[in-house]
C-alpha cells in the first residue's frame, strides 16, 4: 500500500470544510436540499476549500456563503473523514460574529439542536463522527425536576 503524502503521484485530497456552529448549548444542523442523493439529510454546513483559500478561511467563506451569517474559525474536531474518492470532510468549532442563520444555498431548514436532541435528525454518515466529538462540549440537557403522577408538588 502506498502513502500518498509520499507518493509524488498521487493528488492531495480536495479539502471539504465544515462549521460546528454552536450557540446557548445548541448545534446547527442544515437539511440538504441538493443534489438530490444528499436530499433531506443533515449535516454541518459547509463546502470546498478553494486553491489559495486557508481551510479557517474557506469555512468563514462558505458559512458566509449557504446561512449569510460572519464567523470566526475555532479549534478544529480531530480527525478527517472520507467522502467521495479524492475527498475528505474537516470540521471546526465556528463562532457566530453577527447574523441569523438562513438556508440560503443547498439547504432547506435549519435546527438548532441541544445534546439530547442530536440523534432526532439524519445526520450525513460522515458527519456523525463529527457531531459526536462536537457532543462532549455541548451542555448536557438539564435536568427536570421529578413531577409526581398526580401533577402535584408538595
Amino acid at each position: 500500500m502506498t502513502d500518498r503524502r509520499t507518493d509524488p503521484g498521487t493528488p492531495d485530497p480536495v479539502v471539504v470544510v465544515a462549521g460546528a456552529l454552536c450557540r446557548q448549548g445548541r448545534l446547527l444542523a442544515a437539511r440538504r436540499s441538493a443534489p438530490v442523493d444528499l436530499a433531506g439529510r443533515w449535516e454541518l454546513p459547509g463546502g470546498k476549500q478553494e486553491p489559495g483559500e486557508s481551510p479557517e478561511e474557506a469555512l468563514v467563506r462558505e458559512l458566509r456563503e449557504e446561512l449569510g451569517i460572519e464567523t470566526e474559525a475555532g479549534a478544529r474536531i480531530p480527525g478527517e473523514w472520507p467522502l467521495k474518492p479524492g475527498y475528505v470532510l474537516r470540521v471546526w468549532v465556528a463562532r457566530l460574529v453577527s447574523g441569523e442563520p438562513k438556508p440560503l444555498e443547498d439547504h432547506d431548514e435549519l435546527r438548532w439542536l441541544a445534546r439530547h436532541e442530536l440523534d432526532s435528525v439524519d445526520w450525513l454518515d460522515q458527519d456523525r463522527p463529527a457531531v459526536a466529538e462536537v457532543a462532549r462540549l455541548l451542555s448536557p440537557a438539564p435536568e427536570t425536576p421529578a413531577v409526581p403522577a398526580d401533577g402535584v408538588r408538595d
